[in-house]
């Protein structure tokens, strides 16, 4: 990839039969090529190691409607379009591409696919200027939640979220009869053994809520930040119920069917359900907001 400086001629034309953006792509050809020869990689790797476990299964819905954003903000990012700073480019590629490199030679996919990342956003600097991206943000942030956060994080942040969900299930089950003792994370039911994971705790929920209800909010309620920060302040507690929801239907299970029940397809299926469950729970929480303190914050439908 190469940052080479960028005269006023490189604007993107009104004119000619060709669509614009199809022209930028055909001048600039050596740079799509250099990009593409680092995500093609990066995103089998992160279709293998990450989107195929809960955790990561937001992702291809987060790469479609990303890239469909990026098409919604392409007419306004031609008309915003303004020269870029070549040495901007340079540092940002001076960031990233170190970055990359190690987690590729060292299988980090977190640090190899945040250096992909920041190649993109070196190369949307590089093609529409800082006006234009600035005005259209949203959709490279949104592009943002592909990379995963890297497993030490996810050890730090689940750890409390661990501990509040397994004490809390136990404590709403236990009055009802059920034979469930816990220590720490581990919760005992009969003559079984429960592991409260991180997929359990509510990481993968937060995580994939976070974002889906991110493009939800920017489609309907752009105008109105103080509106949208609400209801993301409201996707963790969301989450946290829900996955209280899941592992007290998974401690049922076990209790009444078996571990090899609940531990099998019924896992992962319950994770699936709750998840769609929390979502909607946010889209009702908008209904309900909207109507109790709409007007106070500007939000519109």
């Amino acid at each position: 990839m190469t940052a080479s400086p960028i005269t006023e001629t490189e604007a993107p034309s009104p004119s000619g039969n060709a669509p614009w953006w199809s022209a930028a792509i055909l001048r600039h050809w050596p740079l799509w090529a250099g990009f593409f020869i680092l995500l093609v990689p990066t995103l089998a790797g992160l279709g293998r190691e990450v989107w195929s476990m809960e955790i990561g299964a937001h992702g291809p819905i987060v790469l479609a409607t990303g890239l469909w954003l990026i098409s919604q903000c392409l007419s306004d990012m031609r008309a915003r379009w303004q020269p870029a700073n070549a040495m901007v480019v340079a540092l940002i590629l001076v960031l990233a591409l170190p970055v990359y490199a190690f987690g590729r030679a060292y299988d980090f996919i977190s640090l190899e696919a945040l250096g992909v990342y920041g190649a993109m956003l070196a190369l949307a600097y590089r093609l529409a200027g800082w006006n234009a991206l600035r005005h259209n943000f949203f959709p490279f942030f949104y592009l943002g939640f592909l990379v995963p956060p890297p497993g030490w994080l996810i050890d730090q942040a689940t750890a409390p979220l661990q501990t509040l969900v397994s004490t809390v299930a136990t404590g709403i089950l236990q009055p009802f009869g059920y034979p469930i003792m816990r220590e720490g994370v581990t919760l005992f039911v009969g003559s079984y053994q429960l592991l409260v994971e991180d997929a359990c705790a509510g990481m993968n929920s937060i995580v994939g809520l976070t974002a889906i209800t991110l493009f939800y909010i920017y489609l309907l309620h752009r105008a109105s930040w103080r509106y949208a920060l609400l209801l993301v302040a409201l996707i963790i507690p969301v989450a946290i119920i829900v996955n209280i929801i899941r592992v007290m239907a998974l401690i049922l299970l076990t209790y009444y069917f078996g571990d090899g029940v609940a531990q099998g397809f019924l896992h992962v299926t319950t994770g699936i359900v709750l998840f769609t469950v929390a979502l909607a729970g946010m889209f009702a929480l908008d209904w309900l907001l909207q109507r109790v303190l709409g007007k106070m914050l500007g939000a519109t439908a």
